[in-house]
């Protein structure tokens, strides 16, 4: 299985755009904004492994929040992430509520992602179903490029870019 990002919008707060599942449509990410790829800003254009683990975020508030019981020790990791560690996809809605996690929603406007709980409780059993049977999860983030840059001699390379060519 294949979760691929797709940054469509990039403030000073945030990067975000769409997500595909195996090159479908799914639904929106959001994360922190772009920067060198270090903590405190999103991670670099690349492709890593997902893996389902514990989170000690989540198992410390377990106790408060039954939802955040019931995934607190299958969190999907993304893992390989150049001097990184602990990044992971799940919910949220602002950037100040990811260090540099990936949340996932269903509806996208300015730094800010909805849905997040019913977004990932889609996407959770297909990482799970991907991992259990042999198959594997990668999350590809793509390169953002700005449309105010874009021009008819960078056309082709920004579109290839785009469709992860």
């Amino acid at each position: 299985m294949k979760i691929t990002l797709q940054p469509t919008t990039s403030t000073k707060s945030s990067l975000s755009g769409q997500l595909l599942v195996d090159g479908t449509s799914f639904g929106y990410f959001l994360t922190l904004p772009l920067g060198d790829g270090l903590p405190g800003s999103a991670i670099p254009v690349g492709k890593y492994p997902v893996t389902l683990g514990p989170s000690a975020k989540f198992q410390a508030i377990a106790n408060k929040d039954a939802w955040c019981k019931q995934y607190m020790n299958v969190i999907p990791h993304i893992d390989n992430i150049p001097n990184r560690s602990t990044i992971l996809i799940h919910t949220g809605n602002s950037p100040e509520q990811t260090e540099g996690c990936i949340l996932v929603g269903s509806t996208l406007t300015t730094d800010w992602i909805s849905n997040s709980k019913a977004a990932f409780a889609k996407l959770w059993p297909l990482i799970d179903a991907a991992i259990k049977a042999g198959e594997g999860c990668e999350l590809e983030m793509l390169a953002y490029h700005d449309p105010k840059t874009i021009t008819a001699s960078n056309f082709e390379d920004v579109q290839s870019a785009a469709n992860g060519d």
